[in-house]
């Protein structure tokens, strides 16, 4: 939302000082929404009068007595706020709830501000987002690309900065696909951790609400408040004490080379190796693992007798109006008539023999890493073939629920066309603090922006040390995560090691010639800034190759960072700035493109 970031730390500080009231921000915030959906995030916005009485119940108290103090948040459609309609996607099964779903008033009762009810698959069946009667959302970063689903609007109204954070739920997925190409946290707690009262079932004993945030740290501050035990949900839970992760020389595995699957996008598959060779500059130890007993568990999912809780969930209204469901939702639906109790039992004893198999492997590991999904599709191939292409997407989710994992979606980086790519964390039940804990360390290591509002976390060099091997390079301009040249890192393993500023002793230019369109870094005696970089770290094997693909006049010399460190990195030659566009005020290259294109 224009240049206020919703990170509830910032949030936080900005009421604590003073500096902003809820009432101020929910006008900043629905004057932000007014106009055209063009996203199709929302089936319900509340109205500026409903966001001040949620706001103005609040002031006059002390922002550090609520946890959630004005923190304003989006509820996915399949879960109730009172007052509102819950359509699940279906205008035809509308109810207008008496009371709020558990895990919402919990979420109010500390202070946070439901801002509307968003876009879904219909009935929480699918993984893309297209489901919808009230349109296919669209992704954030590029608005022909799928969101993801099913809890589609939820994590493109956080993306956008019109929500601090969002609730979803996730039965097969939905919570941490979304994330992943939102550029966003997408955490799916332990079954039953959250309570489910107040939410339109799909498979009861699998459904868990999730949480869409811009940081780790954010996730974690509303599952503290969200989870409880809750006599109203019969699959409610008392939490456990789960393990610690190690600080440092934590074990995280792998899938098999053979057993890691992208669908044919390379860039996804090199953004994998990144993101691992990432978690070892942390201080992680690779271990691969067999994959496959997780795979078998997926396909029981969608291939087994889980299809009929669907059904039974919805039989009543599925029977008395078919034809109000998107065609392929009753179609997926509509499965589970034929399921016998004799494919039940023996769906759950080979669950059981899989949950037995998949011990060992986490018992030899603090945590698994695989990517959230192997690859994204444009809106119009799912429209061309809504079926194929979300059953790849489950490839790495599916197995979550019915294995009883927590999980973490966390994002790591963006694929030369701008697109966002992140890994999945995961580990036993209520291991959820373990997981954020890592995740927030990944962040903040990171500093990648937050969904795509531009804001960024705050860089932390300290996060890390380079592993064994490796060496750094800064890079100020098409080499920067997401522009054309990206590539070269990524091609030869790199990956983004923090985000950084030089010290303010240089002048930044618009060399011409192109395409790619460069920047000239250039140190100057007087009359210099601070301009933005991104440090890669590279493997000595590959920085030869990589430093002799670099045109003059650029080179590779010592670069001098805002905080004193001195990292090898991209210069120019002086004598080719001449002529050339000054664009230092712009205070990097990102700023300078975003420049041209208002």
């Amino acid at each position: 939302m224009d240049s206020l970031s919703l990170d509830i730390a910032n949030l936080q500080r900005l009421y604590r000082d003073g500096a902003l009231t809820p009432s101020a921000l929910v006008e900043r915030l629905h004057a932000h929404m007014t106009g055209d959906d063009t996203h199709r995030i929302w089936i319900a916005r509340l109205a500026l009068e409903q966001l001040l009485g949620y706001a103005r119940s609040l002031e006059g108290r002390d922002p550090a007595s609520l946890p959630l103090y004005g923190v304003p948040f989006a509820i996915k459609d399949n879960i109730d706020l009172a007052g509102v309609p819950t359509t699940a996607g279906c205008p035809a099964y509308a109810y207008t709830p008496p009371q709020s779903a558990t895990v919402v008033q919990r979420l109010i009762d500390a202070g946070a501000i439901p801002v509307g009810k968003t876009n879904l698959d219909q009935f929480a069946t699918g993984l893309n987002g297209t489901r919808s009667p009230y349109g296919a959302c669209r992704n954030s970063f590029d608005p022909g690309c799928i969101a993801g689903g099913s809890s589609s609007g939820s994590a493109v109204a956080t993306a956008l900065g019109q929500v601090s954070f969002a609730l979803g739920t996730d039965t097969a997925g939905s919570g941490r696909v979304p994330a992943a190409f939102n550029n966003l946290v997408g955490l799916k707690p332990t079954r039953g951790l959250l309570s489910t009262a107040g939410v339109v079932p799909a498979c009861r004993p699998l459904d868990c609400v999730s949480v869409f945030a811009l940081t780790a740290d954010d996730a974690q501050a509303v599952l503290d408040v969200a989870a409880g035990f809750d006599p109203l949900d019969p699959y409610s839970r008392h939490a456990r004490l789960g393990c610690a992760l190690p600080a440092t020389g934590f074990r995280f595995g792998v899938p098999r080379a053979a057993q890691l699957e992208f669908f044919g996008n390379r860039e996804y598959a090199l953004l994998f190796d990144a993101a691992v060779a990432r978690l070892a500059a942390l201080g992680g130890e690779r271990v691969e693992i067999d994959f496959t007993p997780f795979l078998e568990a997926a396909r029981l999912l969608y291939d087994g007798p889980w299809l009929a809780e669907r059904y039974i969930a919805l039989r009543d209204f599925i029977e008395s109006q078919p034809e109000t469901l998107y065609p392929v939702t009753r179609a997926v639906i509509e499965r589970g008539r034929t399921v016998s109790a004799a494919d039940a039992f023996a769906a759950m004893y080979r669950l059981a023999a899989l949950r037995r198999a998949v011990e060992p492997v986490l018992a030899g590991v603090d945590v698994v890493v695989t990517p959230t999904a192997g690859t994204i599709y444009r809106i119009a191939e799912l429209e061309a073939d809504p079926l194929w292409p979300n059953s790849n997407l489950g490839y790495y989710t599916n197995f979550m629920n019915l294995l009883d994992l927590a999980a973490v979606a966390v994002p790591t980086g963006f694929s030369p066309t701008g697109l966002p790519f992140g890994i999945t964390l995961f580990a036993d039940a209520f291991r959820e603090r373990a997981l954020l804990g890592l995740a927030a360390r990944l962040g903040r290591a990171l500093a990648l922006p937050l969904g795509a509002t531009g804001h960024r976390h705050s860089p932390n060099a300290s996060a890390a040390t380079l592993p064994p091997g490796y060496t750094t390079v800064a890079v100020c301009g098409a080499h920067l995560s997401g522009l054309p040249l990206n590539h070269q890192l990524t091609e030869r393993g790199g990956f983004l090691f923090e985000a950084a500023r030089t010290a303010p002793c240089y002048r930044l230019y618009a060399l011409p010639g192109g395409p790619p369109h460069r920047p000239g870094l250039v140190r100057v005696q007087e009359g210099g800034a601070s301009i933005e970089v991104e440090i890669w770290a590279l493997s000595i094997e590959h920085y030869g190759s990589f430093v002799a693909g670099i045109p003059a006049p650029l080179g590779i010399g010592s670069v001098v960072l805002a905080d004193g460190r001195t990292t090898q990195g991209f210069i120019c030659e002086q004598y080719a700035v001449s002529g050339a566009e000054d664009i230092t005020h712009h205070g990097g290259w990102r700023a300078y493109l975003a420049s041209m294109q208002s």
